[in-house]
């Protein structure tokens, strides 16, 4: 942890972030204004008069929700056998997975149709779920695995010599060592999922399963391009983000610095 104690740095320090933090914050004044511009928050009220706001937050919600579930249990899966499990071409899989990392979602889209169809998965939730997951998993197990080679390795021996097997050890510490990470994988997560828009624009052709990422394009056609209700689907899009990361903060940063520091 770096530490100052002359008032003078204190002061050079603070006024560096605040330069660092302006480009950040300054789109979200500028969506924010734009929101309120014109009908003010006669914006809103007309967003929701569309009576789709709930219903995209509900299918939202359950694709982010699916996509979390599975990213968590197997990227603390795979952390665990990447880091402390002895596996014959761990790296290479390893590398192997972290090489999917270079395929852009566009590029996949082709076959991933294709395959939805014959599957009978179009317009359905696991068209977006399934995906999603797969794409997020090699960055997630990347930032896990580093997490857990922080662990010491004699906590595990210790374990072992107690008569733990490998599903034991994994339920009882590296669970609950790895909530921080664990929250930090979460809140990325929820992010990419959430925010996606490609995905949902392909595979969901119906009001009952397309997500809130979709609001804004009822605001923009052909003969009409209204930003300031556009700016305030967006406001409304990021709440959910916004509250989440909120409330795990602190587990967010404490995992991400304790995987730097390792």
């Amino acid at each position: 942890m770096f530490l100052t104690k002359r008032l003078s740095s204190k002061v050079i320090l603070q006024v560096i972030l605040t330069v660092m933090v302006l480009p950040y914050l300054f789109p979200l004044i500028a969506m924010v204004q734009e929101s309120l511009s014109g009908q003010g928050w006669g914006n809103y009220r007309a967003v929701w008069a569309v009576g789709v706001v709930p219903e995209f937050f509900r299918n939202s919600a359950i694709i982010a929700g699916g996509v979390i579930i599975i990213v968590y249990c197997l990227t603390m899966l795979a952390a665990y056998g990447f880091s402390k499990l002895h596996i014959r071409g761990r790296e290479i899989y390893f590398w192997m997975m972290i090489a999917a990392l270079t395929l852009p979602e566009v590029v996949l889209l082709t076959p991933l149709f294709s395959t939805a169809i014959r599957l009978g998965l179009y317009n359905t939730y696991f068209s977006v779920i399934l995906p999603l997951a797969a794409l997020q998993i090699p960055f997630a197990v990347l930032l896990t695995r580093n997490f857990v080679n922080s662990i010491p390795d004699e906590l595990f021996d210790a374990a072992q010599v107690d008569g733990a097997n490998a599903a034991r050890i994994f339920w009882k510490i590296i669970v609950p060592l790895t909530r921080p990470i664990a929250a930090a994988i979460v809140i990325l997560t929820l992010i990419g999922a959430w925010n996606d828009y490609l995905l949902p624009l392909v595979f969901l052709q119906t009001p009952g399963t397309e997500t809130i990422t979709l609001l804004p394009s009822f605001f923009v056609s052909e003969f009409s391009d209204d930003q300031t209700k556009v700016a305030a689907s967006a406001v409304i899009t990021a709440i959910p983000e916004v509250i989440a990361y909120l409330c795990l903060q602190r587990l967010f940063e404490r995992g991400l610095t304790a995987g730097a520091l390792k």
